[in-house]
């Protein structure tokens, strides 16, 4: 009889415990946020911008606005970085747009690679688009976003990882000053031969002047460490007039998990840097 009664209340826990799960709960939103969603005229894909709001949207004060890549991961990172620096009077409130694309499943990778690379190659499907996807930026995304929102567009901020960092410093060499300061963390400089640093050569072979705030980052422990150390002695070598630049080796983190700190210590940067 015992074994039957334990069995019995075995059965009704399990049951029990099965229930809560099988109920619907509100889902964790992030407070103050909300989707906006676009085809690009220019990449002709599909994008949803997610978009922390200031605490006033009256128009009477005008707010930084961040450009954050890779939304799909990184929002819900940065609105977190974003309060604990504006708590700790680091930084000013700041509006931040993060970008990603629309869809049940999107893939992620696939659509990253093809927005992000400045230029194409053939093991990497549809690489290449960056020049489009910029212009989708400068005439889609910052238009709709600095008429709706309290934004100043004079402090404008553009940030990314990896292929996102790639992107960063593909926009600061192709228009330096229309951002006020790039954030690239483990930006993949090596992609197609070496292409940031074929950037970067082309412009300074142009122009001996960089006047933006730039912060670079990598971990010291994942493939890009070498290859983004030698883009970083590239760029201090030049000595470019107006150029803020600091920089960051993430002591023990990897490609992923750099991100909280660089971003962290890059947003600080761009308000802060004399």
């Amino acid at each position: 009889m015992k074994i039957i009664k334990n069995s019995f209340l075995i059965t009704i826990f399990v049951f029990s415990f099965s229930n809560v799960f099988a109920q619907k709960f509100p889902p964790v939103i992030i407070k103050g946020s909300e989707i906006r969603s676009l085809k690009s005229k220019d990449t002709g894909r599909e994008y949803d911008l997610y978009i922390r709001k200031p605490s006033d949207m009256s128009g009477a004060k005008k707010y930084p606005i961040l450009y954050l890549l890779d939304g799909q991961w990184d929002f819900k990172l940065l609105d977190s970085i974003h309060g604990g620096l504006f708590y700790d009077r680091y930084i000013p409130e700041t509006i931040i747009v993060g970008i990603t694309y629309s869809g049940e499943n999107p893939n992620y990778d696939a659509l990253r690679a093809m927005d992000y690379t400045p230029t194409a190659r053939p093991d990497v499907k549809g690489s290449g688009d960056a020049p489009k996807f910029l212009n989708f930026l400068k005439t889609e995304v910052i238009p709709l976003i600095e008429k709706e929102y309290p934004a100043d567009s004079s402090k404008r901020i553009l940030m990314g990882s990896s292929y996102g960092g790639l992107f960063t410093l593909y926009a600061m060499f192709d228009d330096p000053n229309y951002f006020y300061g790039y954030v690239a963390a483990a930006p993949a400089v090596a992609f197609d031969n070496n292409i940031s640093f074929t950037e970067e050569k082309k412009y300074f072979e142009k122009r001996k002047d960089l006047p933006v705030r730039l912060y670079i980052g990598v971990g010291d422990n994942e493939l890009l460490t070498k290859p983004v150390k030698d883009f970083i002695e590239t760029v201090k070598s030049r000595n470019y007039n107006g150029l803020k630049l600091e920089t960051l080796i993430a002591k023990d983190e990897r490609h992923a998990g750099n991100k909280p700190e660089i971003f962290n210590r890059g947003l600080r940067f761009v308000f802060n840097a004399k």
